[in-house]
């Protein structure tokens, strides 16, 4: 697990919240390539640490909270998070999101209502080391409406000594009974400078274009480069859609390919009406002096997206997305370069 000597720009939000933070259910949020879940873990090893200001990453409690096997902490997230993190029942507390064991069924998404049921009863049980209990949801808006509404009544009246850790992305996609119940704390990506140190150190190439193509997310722009990403393919991607040519795209999966195409469009869109790119650089956009046409590809991307989890044909369903943004692009009235 990495922390803030790997992470340095955690040290600053885990030393401020570690001890400032009174109550007892808080919703953590940022992005998710700017070390949220990290920061989240941390924050919970500093709450338990019996060598306070934690976390010491030596006292019994850091120890069993490394090793996955604190008896004081868990982690509720879906299936697919489990897999993507290695991050299983089997590795200590951590919940799979459907409250069952292993199973044949495809990784579940959501963090199912058994799941929250079965954290709702050990967050009542006893402190094993007596330091107090911490329950992490990441993402907690993976929680389906059933199971938010069934945590409602531990957010009001935990269990003594218990703090709920709701760590999300974006904290309006979690419902306002929710957020009514809970204090807020915002991690900030850190600046461009430090980010683009980091990931130089870290031995990632193109480290400025992966980083915007991260909206400045440095472990995001990381895995990108994991993923074999470079920045020639990224700043290419504007032209491409123009081309109608989906085949370096339809290496992906749907989930990344939507993903990469949101941001495509999210930048179009912003430069049809002046304002400047987040992901791509300004010169490798086309203009398209009418938006409306991106509105409505934006909103089948959003709805594709709510789907990601259907037993697509990706490749023809990547370039069938690819062939809607560059009729949206055509019909904008596109010309190269920008005024």
């Amino acid at each position: 697990m990495r922390n803030e000597k790997d992470l340095p720009w955690l040290a600053e939000p885990l030393a401020a919240w570690r001890e400032g933070q009174r109550g007892h259910a808080l919703i953590l949020h940022g992005g998710f390539g700017s070390g949220l879940f990290e920061l989240a873990l941390r924050l919970a090893q500093a709450w338990l640490c019996e060598q306070p200001p934690g976390p010491c990453d030596q006292c019994p409690s850091c120890h069993l909270v490394l090793a996955r096997t604190h008896t004081d902490l868990k982690v509720v997230m879906p299936e697919t998070w489990a897999q993507t993190l290695q991050w299983g029942a089997s590795d200590g507390e951590a919940e799979p999101a459907d409250g069952e064991g292993k199973s044949k069924k495809k990784p579940s998404r959501e963090i199912k209502v058994e799941a929250v049921r079965q954290a709702i009863d050990w967050a009542h049980s006893s402190s094993g080391r007596g330091r107090g209990k911490v329950l992490v949801f990441f993402p907690a808006d993976a929680m389906n409406t059933v199971s938010a509404n069934a945590l409602l009544k531990t957010l009001e009246e935990p269990g003594q000594g218990v703090r709920i850790l709701l760590a999300v992305e974006d904290p309006e996609h979690l419902l306002p009974t929710i957020r009514s119940r809970c204090q807020r704390l915002r991690l900030v990506p850190p600046a461009p400078a430090e980010a683009l140190d980091w990931l130089n150190r870290q031995g990632v190439k193109d480290a400025d274009t992966l980083l915007q193509a991260a909206g400045g997310e440095p472990l995001a722009a990381q895995a990108l480069a994991a993923d074999g990403v470079t920045g020639a393919q990224w700043s290419s991607l504007p032209a491409q859609l123009a081309q109608g040519d989906a085949r370096w795209l339809s290496t992906w999966s749907v989930p990344q390919a939507v993903k990469a195409l949101q941001q495509l469009c999210h930048d179009l869109m912003a430069h049809a009406v002046g304002a400047p790119p987040r992901y791509f650089p300004v010169a490798s956009l086309p203009r398209v002096s009418d938006a409306s046409a991106l509105a409505q590809w934006s909103r089948e991307l959003a709805r594709v997206n709510r789907h990601a989890d259907h037993p697509w044909q990706a490749p023809l369903l990547i370039e069938a997305l690819m062939a809607q943004g560059r009729a949206a692009v055509q019909a904008g009235g596109s010309r190269r370069g920008y005024t």
